[in-house]
Parts: C-alpha cells; sequence; structure tokens
C-alpha cells in the first residue's frame, strides 16, 4: 500500500469502489425475472443469464420472451389504452411525475445496477445518465399537462412498440417511454437481452406509483423476441440499434400503415479547425468517444484534424490519452469501464484488424483481459478503410486531415450516416457556417454528447428518421388531425401509344414531353400513352434519373432564403390567377382556385415556419433548425390533378426541397402548360420536375434512388408497400397523406411542412461556463 507521501509525489488515484450490496440483495431478493406485464411480473420462463461484462459474473437470470409474451403484452396495452388516453393532461402528468421523483429517489441504486449491467464507469452512469432519466419523465409531464392545447386535434396513437439498445439502458428507455405516455399511448419495450436489468428495476417503480395496469409492459429477451415485438399488431415502433436491423424493420412494417422512428447508427464527425482551442478539443474527444467505451452512436468516431496544427493536437492527445484509466466500473476513478460483451468486444478486433491491414496505422486501442480494450485510435487512413466506412462501436477513433473549410465539410459529410457531428472553432462565424453544412441531425459547437429532453435528437440519411424529445419527438408519438378521407380512383391501364405523337385538348396542342430541368423534354425511347384529350408522356427509369440529376443541380434554391421563395411563389400564384380560364377548362374551376390558393398559402409561410431555442442546460444556445431535406420525390393522387399536384409541390419547395413528381396518372395534361407558369415565374431551372407515367413503375424507382431523401405517397396500400420497400435501399421516410378532397382547406397546413423539413439541432455554448459543466455535466 503507498504512503501518503507517496501518493501526493504521484498523484495517483486510489481504489474507490461503489457499494453495489444493495443491488445485490435485491437481485438475489427477485431471483430469476419474469416479464412485467398487465401490472405485474410473470412466472419466469426459459431464462438467460445477464452478466456483469467487467467479471464474467450471473448477474440474474431472465427470461426469453416468446411470441405468445409478446401478444399477451400487445393486448394488456391495448385494454389500458383507451382508459389513459381518457385520463385528464394533469392526471397523466402526475404519473409522468410520480415516475420521475421515485427515479430520483433511486438514483444510486439505479446508477450501481447500470454500471454492474452495462459495464460503463459509475461516474457515466451517475452523473449523466440517470438524472438524465428524471428530467426526461418531468419534461414530459409537462407535455402531458400542456398536450391539447400544444397540439390541438391531435390523439394519441394506440399501443407502440419499442426496442432498444444496451449502451444507454435506462436512458433509452425514458427516451422513449416518457413521451409516449404523455401522449396518451400505453408501450410494449423490449430491453436488450445484455443489459435488461433497469427496466425490471423501472418496472417495479411503475408498480410503486400506482401506474395503471398495461400501460407500461416489459418484454425481455433476444433479436427473436423483438423481432415478434415488430411483428405485432401496434400502432407505432420505435427502434433503437444498428442500421441493418432498422433497414430489416423498414422492410417488414412496408405497406402496413404503422408509424416507425428509427434511431441507428452513426460515424460522426468531430472536426477540429485550426484556430481551435487544442486543449478543449482533445477533452471533447474524451468525452464523446473515450469516457462511454465509444458505446454511443453518435460518439465523434471520425476526427478531422487540421493540418496545421494536427501534430500538436495529436501530441496532447496522445499525453490525454496515456493518462485515463481503463478499469472497474464501480470505482469511481475509472475513466474507461467494460465492453458490454466478449462479441462486441471481437468485433471491434476484428475491424481494427480490417483497418490496418488496409494500411492505418492504429494507436493505442490494445485489447485487455475479459472485456477491456484501452483507448486508441487509428491515423493514417484512407477514406475508403473498413475503419473509416464502419460504425466500430468501442473506444477507438480515426485521425485524419484536412486543409481547408470546403474540405472539411466534404469529409464530414463523406459516409452513409448523419447522426451528430461536433465542430471545433474559436470563430463564431466558421463553427456556425460549418454545423450548417454538415449533414446530421444534432450538431455541437465547441463540445460533445450534450442531450437534453427538451432538445430533439435524431439522424438524416442511415441514421434513420423520426426525433426524441422536444416538441418534435412529441409529434412522433400523436396522430394529425383526421381528415375525411375519400375515395381515390384507381388508375387506368397504361399502354404506350405508337411514335409519341400529340393530341388535342381545349384546343391546344400537346406534345408528349416531360417537364426536366426547367426544360421541356422528350421521354426516353419517345413513347407516350393515351389519356383524355390527347397523348402523355410515358416516363421510364432514365427519365427518372433525369430529373434527379436536375434536381441536384437546382441546390442554391434552398440557400436563397424563405422570403426569396415566397416572391417566387406570390409569382405564381399571380401567374396561375392571370390563366385562371385556360386552366378551368380543363380542370374546372375548384381546382384551379384551390391551386392559386396553395401557391398562396405556402408563400405566406415560407419565411415563417420557424424553428425554436429550446430550454436545455444553462450557458448553451439549442437551436431546433427545420432544414429542407433536399430531393424530395412525389406521387400525387389520381384525382383532381391540379389541386392535388399544387397541394403537395407548394410546400415542399416553400421549404427549400426540390421536388421530383409524378403527376395524376389518368390526367396528366392538366398540368401541361404549368412549366409556362414555372418559367414565367423565375422558378430556378430544376426546382420542380415532372415525369408522367405509370405511377406503379416510376414510383419505386423513385424512392429507390440514393439522391432522394424523403418521399411522399397519395396512393393505394399495394403501391405503398413498394414504395415503402423502395426506400428501404437508403432509408429515406415515406409520408403517406390520405386522399382527400385537394381543393377543401384540409389539403393544407403546417402538417405538411412539418413533412417538408427534417429537425437539426445545434448546441452553441456562450459565456464564461462554471466549473462543472463542461460537455459530461448534466
Amino acid at each position: 500500500m503507498s504512503s501518503v507521501s507517496e501518493i501526493m509525489e504521484t498523484m495517483e488515484y486510489g481504489a474507490s469502489v461503489e457499494d453495489s450490496s444493495a443491488v445485490r440483495d435485491w437481485l438475489k431478493r427477485h431471483g430469476a425475472f419474469g416479464h412485467f406485464i398487465g401490472g405485474a411480473f410473470t412466472r419466469p420462463g426459459r431464462t438467460f443469464a445477464t452478466r456483469d461484462p467487467s467479471t464474467g459474473e450471473a448477474l440474474a437470470e431472465v427470461t426469453q420472451g416468446t411470441a405468445d409474451d409478446i401478444a399477451q403484452a400487445v393486448k394488456a396495452a391495448r385494454k389500458a389504452q383507451r382508459g389513459w388516453a381518457k385520463l385528464s393532461g394533469s392526471e397523466r402528468a402526475r404519473h409522468l411525475y410520480a415516475l420521475a421523483r421515485h427515479v430520483q429517489k433511486r438514483e444510486r441504486f439505479l446508477s450501481v445496477l447500470e454500471s454492474l449491467d452495462n459495464g460503463k464507469p459509475i461516474r457515466e452512469s451517475r452523473d449523466i445518465d440517470i438524472p438524465l432519466v428524471v428530467r426526461h419523465f418531468y419534461h414530459h409531464a409537462g407535455w402531458a399537462e400542456l398536450r391539447d392545447n400544444a397540439f390541438p386535434g391531435h390523439a394519441p396513437l394506440g399501443v407502440c412498440g419499442q426496442v432498444i439498445p444496451w449502451n444507454f439502458p435506462l436512458l433509452m428507455l425514458a427516451w422513449k417511454i416518457a413521451p409516449a405516455l404523455a401522449a396518451g399511448n400505453t408501450v410494449v419495450l423490449k430491453p436488450a437481452e445484455y443489459t435488461p436489468l433497469t427496466a425490471l428495476a423501472f418496472a417495479e417503480i411503475c408498480q410503486q406509483v400506482g401506474l395503471p395496469a398495461g400501460v407500461v409492459n416489459i418484454v425481455t429477451g433476444d433479436g427473436e423476441t423483438g423481432a415478434a415485438l415488430v411483428g405485432a399488431e401496434v400502432d407505432k415502433i420505435a427502434f433503437t440499434g444498428s442500421t441493418e436491423v432498422g433497414r430489416a424493420i423498414a422492410g417488414r412494417l412496408a405497406g402496413t400503415g404503422r408509424g416507425l422512428t428509427l434511431e441507428l447508427g452513426g460515424k460522426s464527425p468531430f472536426v477540429v479547425m485550426e484556430d481551435a482551442d487544442l486543449d478543449a478539443a482533445v477533452e471533447g474527444v474524451v468525452d464523446s468517444i473515450w469516457f462511454n467505451q465509444g458505446q454511443v452512436c453518435c460518439a465523434g468516431s471520425r476526427i478531422l484534424v487540421a493540418e496545421a496544427v494536427a501534430a500538436r493536437f495529436e501530441a496532447l492527445l496522445g499525453a490525454r490519452m496515456a493518462r485515463l484509466r481503463v478499469g472497474p466500473p464501480l470505482d469511481k476513478s475509472t475513466d474507461i469501464g467494460a465492453i458490454v460483451d466478449p462479441v462486441q468486444k471481437d468485433r471491434i478486433i476484428s475491424i481494427c484488424a480490417a483497418a490496418t491491414d488496409a494500411g492505418a496505422e492504429l494507436v493505442g486501442g490494445q485489447p485487455g483481459q475479459g472485456c477491456f480494450i484501452a483507448p486508441g485510435y487509428l491515423k493514417n487512413i484512407a477514406p475508403a478503410n473498413p475503419g473509416m466506412e464502419q460504425e466500430i462501436f468501442g473506444p477507438i477513433a480515426t485521425l485524419s486531415t484536412f486543409r481547408t473549410a470546403d474540405e472539411a465539410a466534404e469529409l464530414a459529410n463523406n459516409t452513409r450516416y448523419g447522426l451528430a457531428a461536433s465542430v471545433w472553432s474559436e470563430s463564431a462565424t466558421v463553427a456556425t457556417d460549418l454545423a450548417a453544412r454538415i449533414k446530421a441531425g444534432v450538431v455541437w459547437i465547441n463540445s460533445a454528447n450534450l442531450f437534453d429532453a427538451a432538445a430533439p435528437f435524431g439522424g438524416w440519411r442511415e441514421s434513420g428518421f423520426g426525433r426524441e424529445g422536444g416538441r418534435a419527438g412529441m409529434l412522433d408519438y400523436l396522430a394529425p388531425p383526421e381528415v375525411k378521407p375519400a375515395r381515390e380512383p384507381a388508375p387506368k391501364p397504361v399502354t404506350a401509344a405508337p411514335d409519341g405523337g400529340a393530341g388535342q385538348a381545349g384546343g391546344i396542342d400537346r406534345t408528349a414531353k416531360l417537364y426536366i430541368g426547367g426544360a421541356q423534354k422528350r421521354p426516353d425511347g419517345g413513347a407516350s400513352y393515351a389519356v383524355p384529350g390527347g397523348l402523355a408522356p410515358l416516363g421510364n427509369r432514365k427519365d427518372i434519373r433525369n430529373a434527379v440529376e436536375a434536381a441536384a443541380k437546382a441546390g442554391k434554391w434552398a440557400a436563397m432564403g424563405g422570403h426569396a421563395r415566397a416572391q417566387v411563389l406570390y409569382y405564381i400564384a399571380e401567374n396561375l390567377s392571370a390563366r385562371a380560364a385556360d386552366f378551368a377548362a380543363l380542370t374546372g374551376k375548384p381546382e384551379i382556385e384551390a391551386a392559386i390558393a396553395r401557391a398562396f398559402h405556402y408563400a405566406a409561410w415560407a419565411d415563417k415556419f420557424d424553428g425554436a431555442n429550446v430550454q436545455a442546460k444553462p450557458g448553451h444556445l439549442v437551436n431546433v433548425i427545420p432544414e429542407p431535406w433536399g430531393i424530395l420525390g412525389i406521387a400525387c393522387p389520381n384525382a383532381q390533378p391540379l389541386a392535388g399536384f399544387m397541394s403537395l409541390v407548394m410546400p415542399a419547395i416553400a421549404m427549400g426541397n426540390r421536388v421530383v413528381a409524378i403527376p395524376a396518372q389518368d390526367n396528366p395534361l392538366a398540368l401541361a402548360d404549368l412549366y409556362q407558369v414555372f418559367d414565367t415565374s423565375d422558378l430556378p431551372g430544376g426546382v420542380v420536375n415532372i415525369v408522367t407515367g405509370a405511377r406503379k413503375d416510376l414510383a419505386p424507382v423513385l424512392a429507390a434512388h440514393d439522391e432522394v431523401a424523403a418521399m411522399w405517397h397519395v396512393g393505394p396500400p399495394d403501391s405503398l408497400a413498394a414504395v415503402e420497400r423502395a426506400a428501404c435501399g437508403n432509408l429515406k421516410p415515406v409520408w403517406s397523406p390520405a386522399h382527400r378532397d385537394w381543393t377543401s382547406a384540409a389539403a393544407q397546413g403546417e402538417d405538411f411542412l412539418r413533412h417538408a423539413v427534417q429537425m437539426k439541432t445545434v448546441w452553441l455554448p456562450y459565456g464564461a461556463l462554471p466549473a462543472g459543466t463542461g460537455s459530461l455535466a448534466y
């Protein structure tokens, strides 16, 4: 044992192990765990062991859930949902408040249980995870109280199936259960098979606070249990996990009409500019990827450093890395705990081996005994190296350099993911410019891994869609105000006419041409098909590709700003009004009046659909910014061709998107003169592209295109299913508004605008922060 004088000389920490006796007594009292269904624990069935990853010791036996268990839990949730939804907002709020208070009272117990089951240091579970769990239930108690005023006309979805991962077991539970309950839904949640114990402890808390039976149900098990929940009769699935599993879930739910939120993998850039505070940036790396063993999907695992400061940054990084302590999770002096399971440790080692085989150099990152891996990073790594492309999900980062801000943005976006990013610069102008250019759902400036219940969290691209937290997260658990659905006429069969040709409608010559890139073009191959009043172009796969390429070149549309876009939409409305008689002859007066109204309505919204600065952590501006998807595919309804087209295209372009639209299959000639209106209204070429033809053929092609970021589809379930399956390729969201009277007031409003944007949350610290309020202090 070291003497006091020796300790003063070395300044080494001694052991300071958190007492786990209360948790172990609780586990011993329980023995084997059953599921929590209908307000009570079931008898244990076939069980499996959950283990302490730092020692391999078995902690408890947990029941392997079956399809019958899931069905029983869904039945209990369905039975409870009607009564739970009928409670007043105040009554639901009191239940959520009680959950927050009871979690708060058991913070130490839950922290120890989390670290035992997950392997993360007690400092993280005690100081970060459990306080955030409390915060989420408090925050959503407020939303329960305010739901009817804040979201008028909205209603709960019903029963929500929720599947959570092992990296933040209790926090992910709170992220999902709290908004679902606040909205009036009931839930069936499946925790990860590696880390089910805090979920089961939470089930006890639900009993203690008197939560009505069946409102929360917890079924433990492995991937088969999760698959059974995805296939069950629930109204929404919320999944956090790997991109591969998320893609499979999206495919399975295609055409079912069920809600879906996916929070998936990430390979987040950590950008260090030349003027950054390098010491602070190094601490940001420690916070972002090493203190949590890298087992967090938004970790800044791709470190991108300005070449001019790379050598100094790497020296500081190496010195800091050498002082990190890897050890037992319950030791309060431990910086880096255990990897959750030997399977995950082997995966990390395998990716590092593939990276070094491909030419990268591994600094640190050596495996230890058991489930421990020392922190490290891969340097001299090429963009196509497996270590740069794959989500390592361990305490291993990559380090590469750039020369200019443009190159930094390009490298940051050189990934299929888009979950989070961290930008370090002493210049607010430089930092906010990069934050705007990086394609990610969350961007931290001069900070890392900040979370709050008021700040929406979620990804872009293959990191998923939907948001958790804040107003956006609540909307993902609510159904919009009901509209009176109308029956859409089934499209007539499409038969190619010879030679393309021209037709007559309303005395106007109709030549079979598409509208792509601001110009009329013949379809690839020149085919047409017969429609009332003439011949319409029969677009194909190549025409869709050409239209997407034209839309990609019109990227400056979003940069024009809302006011400038509004002027163009007002101009469209003005020119439509001037030609109202011509269009009325083709579609009837109600449709042209609706088309004009849509252009005016969304011109008014173009510079008024705002984000928000939310109240999260003190000393931080947390801006929630609506950003356009980019290229938006739209399959328009087959009835009311002009009103339907304008009802969908106008909100999309008002928000800054570029559109590739498939108009009404049976009567696309109603739009034949729109190109003249667009051309004379200063609409830039490529902002709106129109490809006519068979919707069942064109819509899946459009949905499958990698450059299309989101898809809207109005059509029958079989057509929607094909589109949703095609969209799984790059996990783009598909919105399917109900067919309605597109000339009515129900065909416009904020719901269309909400689906035309994705929310980006930008964290910006300001002022001199008090001690202890860094990026990992909550």
